[in-house]
């Protein structure tokens, strides 16, 4: 089974391409991102410190950033997770915090991923707090 940092480095592409038909709040024909885990880390690690927005406003951003209407948010939550299990593994093999991909910045407890995460949650909250970021 791939670790979760092999599942973020994944050589797979990003895609640009019209949505198929209408689905989690997608409207058929609207142009649409699908980002890749290596896209969503390095959107996070350019938040910076002591700044937070949620996925939705991410997904805008992104969406913005590769001439898209909307990203797709199944994709990116999938992304968002493997992310923040890529960064949780390399903090636990001993990276310091400071070097790993700042995940707490988009993750917060109301983000449906944290319920998701095999860690415990109480680590992002705790770099929140640290970074002055509202829970």
């Amino acid at each position: 089974m791939k670790s979760w940092t092999e599942k973020l480095n994944s050589e797979k592409p990003h895609q640009v391409k019209p949505v198929p038909m209408n689905i989690a709040g997608m409207k058929k024909g609207q142009i649409m991102l699908i980002p890749t885990a290596l896209i969503v880390d390095r959107f996070i690690r350019n938040i910076p410190e002591g700044e937070a927005m949620n996925p939705r406003q991410m997904r805008d951003q992104l969406a913005n950033e590769f001439d898209a209407e909307v990203t797709c948010p199944i994709t990116t939550g999938i992304f968002l997770r493997i992310v923040a299990e890529a960064a949780w593994e390399a903090h636990e093999n001993g990276t310091p915090v400071s070097q790993i991909c700042p995940v707490w910045r988009v993750i917060s407890k109301d983000t449906p991923t944290i319920r998701k995460i095999t860690f415990d949650p109480q680590f992002l909250l705790e770099q929140r707090r640290k970074e002055g970021i509202d829970n």
